[in-house]
């Protein structure tokens, strides 16, 4: 099987990946090494040259601005996304390609006209993004119905949509009207190189000891991601005598006053060069609890990452995290109105009674080997895909 591996991005140069969009082109990147690991010849149609706005849809932006403070968005215009698509066809014509895959979004194939069956396989329809993720909450009438229409003309395009969890395979089939028929639900793995097993966990697990609770804080938005939360949760924690460190990766933490010296700021590591690779991984070895209680999200990587390595996880039950996480398996997720007090004492309990702690984390790590990892994922999305041909 030949497979035409579509993406905006060069998925093979990681100095090029934007750094919003990291964890995406990770992802992209450690899929694609995972299916040519399984015998699975790869023809590489990415990247795509973005397509620039013209002056009508520059003045559109202008005016939606100015006059209804609303966001207009040209890259959604039909006209745009036709000569985006556009640029796919020539580069597929030099392959002798089985299937386009496209693990993105919507966009790259919404006008994508072809003999191979196409294969979506993202986190969660962009429509699941309006009103959910600051960047689409704000959006023009036009921007919004644009998108709409151009998501279902692409979903309704696809031989096989996958998803990452349950609730985003629901949304697209609720929103959408599509035949369940044709939806499958696999996670994606760990943006990380791993070939851990059960004795390396057991020696990180044994490292560790419960005279301090150190907490692990992973994002690139304090505030969407649950910083402050975690923030509180930490204060609590060492309020009830329960010595406890948390660490902040990713982000600046947003704070009025100096924070305390519990709290320590990494800022964004990158993981795709060695230095900081090493050090996401001692920092994912010697904490005991990955902490991200967002307020918004789809499935974070992260989660993933923090089980490859025994991590148990603390997060929302947002978007697709129920999918990730489950409850006394590799962590727990709390509701959006939960107290911090909840948070703590699911904590304290463990931190109290560190023979379960211990087993949480052994658990956690045969989440990540049974299904969070690239190599199941890979292997269930090509049964699949063979489906269709």
């Amino acid at each position: 099987m030949r497979i035409a591996y579509l993406t905006s991005y060069d998925v093979l140069d990681s100095a090029k990946w934007p750094k919003q969009k990291a964890g995406l082109c990770g992802a992209g990147y450690h899929l694609a090494k995972t299916l040519e690991s399984q015998s699975t010849h790869l023809d590489y149609l990415g990247p795509l040259e973005e397509i620039k706005p013209s002056f009508s849809h520059k003045l559109k932006w202008h005016l939606n601005q100015k006059l209804f403070n609303k966001d207009y968005f040209s890259f959604l215009e039909p006209s745009v996304l036709e000569k985006y698509c556009a640029q796919v066809l020539p580069k597929l014509a030099k392959f002798n390609s089985n299937v386009v895959l496209c693990p993105e979004n919507s966009i790259p194939i919404s006008y994508l006209e072809c003999k191979q069956p196409i294969v979506l396989w993202t986190d969660a329809p962009l429509c699941a993004s309006i009103d959910f993720y600051p960047w689409l909450s704000n959006l023009a009438k036009e921007t919004s119905d644009r998108l709409y229409a151009m998501e279902k003309l692409a979903l309704e395009r696809c031989g096989l949509l996958i998803f990452l969890s349950d609730w985003a395979a629901q949304t697209a089939i609720e929103t959408y009207g599509i035949d369940p028929a044709k939806v499958a639900v696999v996670p994606w793995g760990a943006n990380l190189e791993t070939n851990r097993d059960f004795e390396d966990i057991n020696s990180i697990v044994e490292a560790k000891n419960n005279e301090c609770c150190k907490l692990l804080f992973v994002g690139v938005d304090w505030i969407r991601k649950g910083g402050d939360i975690a923030f509180k949760i930490a204060e609590e924690l060492n309020s009830r005598g329960i010595e406890t460190e948390l660490t902040v990766v990713g982000c600046e933490p947003e704070a009025e006053a100096l924070l305390p010296s519990y709290v320590k700021k990494l800022g964004f590591i990158p993981k795709y060069t060695r230095e900081g690779l090493n050090k996401i991984n001692k920092l994912f070895a010697e904490a005991h609890f990955l902490v991200l209680p967002s307020r918004a999200d789809f499935s974070p990587h992260v989660f993933c990452e923090a089980n490859s390595f025994g991590l148990p996880c603390i997060g929302t039950q947002v978007g697709g995290i129920p999918t990730i996480i489950k409850h006394n398996r590799n962590g727990k997720t709390f509701s959006l109105t939960a107290n911090i007090t909840e948070y703590c004492n699911y904590i304290a309990s463990l931190m109290n009674n560190y023979k379960d702690y211990k087993q949480l984390a052994h658990s956690s790590f045969n989440e990540y080997q049974t299904r969070l990892n690239w190599s199941v994922a890979g292997q269930t999305a090509k049964k699949l895909i063979q489906e269709v041909l």
